[in-house]
């Protein structure tokens, strides 16, 4: 399934409308090249769920955890950008979250396999300079699909 995301805001706003389907324990990964818009879903996704103020990247940290009362549920925003090796991935400890936490996973290329029951949304430029968001949608997400 492909959505139309004409502009920044759009992008914004389907993160937030994602918002009001997530539910502690799911993952949703956000692959597409740099400036695609993964970040922009993000943080539309956050401010839906409480969060005062603009969502840093996490490139640098690369997991951003959230956590009650700041959201209504706690989330851990994870950018793979950095990693060099699927092997560090048991070093960020994301399993421990994977039952009452959101998981939001840019570059989730970087761990191949990783996350099989993922809602995965890849973003792709669109000939107007909006983007195409092309979803993945796991039987574990299809009753709360599409947006």
């Amino acid at each position: 399934m492909s959505i139309h995301l004409p502009h920044a805001a759009a992008t914004e706003a389907f993160g937030a409308a994602l918002a009001a389907l997530v539910q502690p324990g799911d993952v949703i990964t956000l692959q597409g090249s740099l400036g695609m818009g993964k970040t922009s879903i993000a943080r539309g996704l956050l401010a839906a769920l409480g969060l005062q103020g603009e969502a840093p990247s996490p490139s640098f940290a690369i997991v951003q955890p959230y956590d009650l009362p700041e959201v209504r549920m706690p989330v851990l925003h994870v950018d793979l950008y950095r990693i060099e090796d699927p092997d560090e991935m048991t070093e960020l400890g994301l399993d421990e979250a994977l039952t009452d936490t959101l998981l939001l996973v840019e570059w989730p290329e970087r761990a191949p396999g990783y996350w099989p029951h993922a809602l995965a949304l890849t973003l792709t430029a669109a000939p107007d300079g909006g983007r195409i968001l092309t979803a993945d949608v796991p039987a574990g997400w299809r009753r709360r699909w599409p947006i």
